[in-house]
């Protein structure tokens, strides 16, 4: 029996969806804002931006891209943000990375309003997931549970496996799993016979930017397996953090790179987006 396909379109079609009337609902009063920092030309960046910006246009989002040169000082870039920081009408402020080398990005995102913040970076909101208070979460782990919880891929009780620890994907993604009663482990590159933990996974998440990296003894015949990594090879094909091979010969299901978890980071800034509205327009 072959491996299932956990399809991130679908998810992302399922959560625009349910946005909309809520974004109707909203523009009623005033459409959501949110704002996009582009700085610089890299282009990977850009291409981010731009599905984020059409994500934005179809749902009747208002979207405004701030474009300024890579040769912003990092006050300057500061001033940008606390001018967003005090318009009502922009709900979002979403600072694409990497910035340049000579921008100090910590002090970016720690300027961002903890309310504004719809990439769930800022301290105040890591914090807020850690107690489980409401608030935005990073979207690429909130996704992986909206897919999970589409597919009725049950939580309570499993052995979940999250390989990589970055505040933006690793670290949330094992809190968000831990709320939900699946029993947790991080693994990195410290992590003794990676292999033989990440073989205790009924739920294996990958998200170390290595490609291939997880191969066939890693895997636990019948596991979920959520590949995080886009990984662009010389060739130009991208590969995920897991050996496509090995997840279709042993995995019970599996995202697809691309095509699996990509999708839905996108769905859940929109989503995030939406609820920073709501809650300003209720307080208002």
């Amino acid at each position: 029996m072959s491996a299932k396909i956990l399809d991130g379109k679908w998810v992302r079609d399922q959560i625009l969806a349910d946005l909309r009337p809520r974004v109707e609902k909203l523009a009623a009063r005033r459409p959501p804002g949110l704002a996009v920092v582009l700085v610089g030309h890299d282009p990977g960046s850009e291409i981010y931006v731009r599905n984020k910006v059409k994500a934005c246009a179809d749902l009747g989002i208002y979207s405004e891209k701030i474009t300024p040169e890579d040769t912003i000082s990092t006050g300057d870039l500061l001033g940008i943000v606390e001018g967003l920081n005090q318009r009502r009408e922009i709900d979002g402020i979403l600072v694409q990375m990497p910035l340049p080398k000579h921008i100090d990005s910590r002090r970016i995102l720690l300027a961002i309003h903890p309310g504004k913040d719809v990439d769930g970076f800022h301290p105040t909101n890591l914090g807020n997931l850690v107690v489980g208070i409401p608030g935005p979460r990073a979207c690429t782990p909130a996704g992986i549970m909206e897919l999970l919880r589409r597919y009725e891929i049950g939580v309570e009780g499993k052995n979940a496996v999250v390989v990589g620890r970055s505040d933006i994907v690793g670290k949330p993604m094992a809190l968000l799993l831990l709320h939900q009663n699946a029993t947790v482990t991080i693994c990195h590159s410290k992590t003794r016979d990676l292999a033989g933990e990440c073989r205790r996974a009924d739920i294996l998440v990958a998200a170390m930017g290595r490609p291939a990296f997880i191969q066939a003894d890693a895997i636990q015949p019948g596991a979920t397996v959520i590949d995080v990594g886009m990984n662009r090879l010389p060739e130009g094909k991208v590969i995920g953090d897991v050996d496509p091979e090995a997840v279709r010969a042993k995995a019970g299901a599996f995202t697809p790179v691309p095509g699996g978890v990509g999708p839905l980071t996108v769905a859940m800034l929109m989503t995030n987006t939406v609820a920073a509205a709501e809650r300003n327009l209720c307080s208002a």
